[in-house]
């Protein structure tokens, strides 16, 4: 099995000449990144069918809610080695006369199905979340991230470097598109996620404050894996998360950590029979949640090796690179955005100490941030009780701002 060793966002201009030389005339011609390659609209509603919509959600009835257009969009972006490629994404922008909009980034939770993703599926979290938003007058850009949609390859599952830099990217293109339609989308960003996509806001926030066209102006994250050395993966060895989560979950990130960091040499290293022999097949994109759930094991000491469940205990090597180089998205930020953290006492998929170790990493660097304990709920709860939370602090800002 051929695979990639990392190389991560500290790939730089001197490492990719001395291993692929680059003509002046090749460098010009190479398409830059966040270039809309295509959009097409994706759907329409008008205000009611927006609440009947969102109404299939649960969501109650949404006052003076405006209609949606979606548009599903591709664009230019790079893979994990900094090649480029393209990834998919999904634009929500609402029904108003409006020529300039302020602009809500929102990431979405762990996909195992590329046709889950924002840009393409019909229902779900990846098409609900972006039509709450912009119904409520929000420009609201949906990244699919790498390898889900219709991006190619495999999905990088919880890498943050290309969940930060496809989503910096999408927003370039939203911008395109937005502009082809006479609206103006404001280059200061409110940016929110839930899940993997609290993981992928963090992310996102601290590569906003580096680029040169876009900036952040709050990130509210929602029940984020963002620690787990420290959180996640002892509470998932100690059986303090649900075990089909658990078993899920590990499967999910080991066998696309692997692509990146050759984890393992074969498998059976890590995942016990039956599940070495079908594991890698099984989250390469192509199969739905339920598939998914029913051929994995409903405990982490069913699906794992007792050596390699010890790893997890102990990480080295390889492995606890793996770990830290995708961990810092809540020492990567500065100061200058506040940051609004959610999260739930009872979540047994993402424990609630991800979230209050990241306040305390952001508090020991001095940045404005919170933390809100929504209750002893679940994980798909906590989103729940979270977002009239998030619209309303953006909407604050947003009327604060002028936007």
């Amino acid at each position: 099995m051929i695979k990639n060793f990392p190389r991560i966002a500290a790939l730089t201009c001197a490492a990719l000449m001395a291993t692929a030389p680059v003509t002046a005339t090749a460098a010009a011609a190479a398409p830059a990144r966040g270039t809309l390659v295509k959009a097409e609209r994706s759907a329409g509603m008008t205000s009611s069918e927006v609440n009947a919509f969102l109404g299939k959600a649960g969501f109650p009835a949404i006052e003076n809610a405006k209609g949606v257009d979606l548009y599903s969009v591709t664009y230019r972006t790079v893979d994990v080695n900094g090649r480029p490629t393209t990834a998919t994404g999904a634009l929500a922008l609402p029904r108003t006369s409006a020529h300039k909009l302020r602009v809500v980034s929102y990431s979405h939770g762990t996909m195992a199905d590329k046709r889950a993703a924002p840009s393409v599926a019909s229902t779900g979290e990846g098409r609900f979340l972006p039509v709450y938003f912009a119904t409520h007058g929000f420009a609201t850009a949906a990244a699919d991230y790498l390898g889900l949609g219709e991006g190619p390859g495999a999905h990088p599952y919880m890498h943050t470097a290309t969940e930060a830099g496809a989503s910096v990217d999408f927003l370039k293109a939203a911008r395109t598109l937005a502009r082809q339609h006479q609206i103006t989308l404001d280059k200061r960003i409110m940016v929110t996620g839930f899940s993997q996509g609290g993981h992928a806001a963090m992310a996102l926030g601290a590569a906003l404050q580096k680029d040169s066209d876009l900036a952040v102006s709050a990130i509210a994250p929602i029940s984020g894996p963002f620690d787990l050395e420290h959180a996640e993966f002892p509470a998932a060895v100690d059986g303090e998360l649900d075990g089909r989560s658990a078993a899920f979950y590990l499967a999910y990130w080991l066998t696309s950590m692997d692509r990146i960091y050759d984890l393992y040499q074969n498998p059976s290293e890590a995942f016990r029979p039956p599940y070495d022999a079908n594991v890698t097949d099984l989250l390469d994109g192509s199969h739905d949640l339920d598939t998914i759930a029913a051929a994995l094991p409903s405990t982490l000491d069913e699906l794992l090796t007792p050596a390699y469940i010890d790893k997890l205990r102990n990480p080295t090597g390889r492995l606890l690179q793996a770990i830290r180089e995708n961990d810092t998205t809540c020492q990567d930020l500065r100061g200058g955005a506040p940051v609004r953290l959610f999260a739930a006492t009872g979540d047994r998929d993402v424990v609630f100490a991800n979230s209050s170790r990241c306040l305390e990493d952001l508090r020991a660097r001095h940045i404005e941030a919170t933390l809100t304990e929504v209750g002893d709920v679940n994980h798909i709860t906590s989103l729940k009780m979270s977002l009239p939370q998030v619209l309303a602090w953006f909407q604050q800002r947003s009327d604060a701002s002028g936007g």
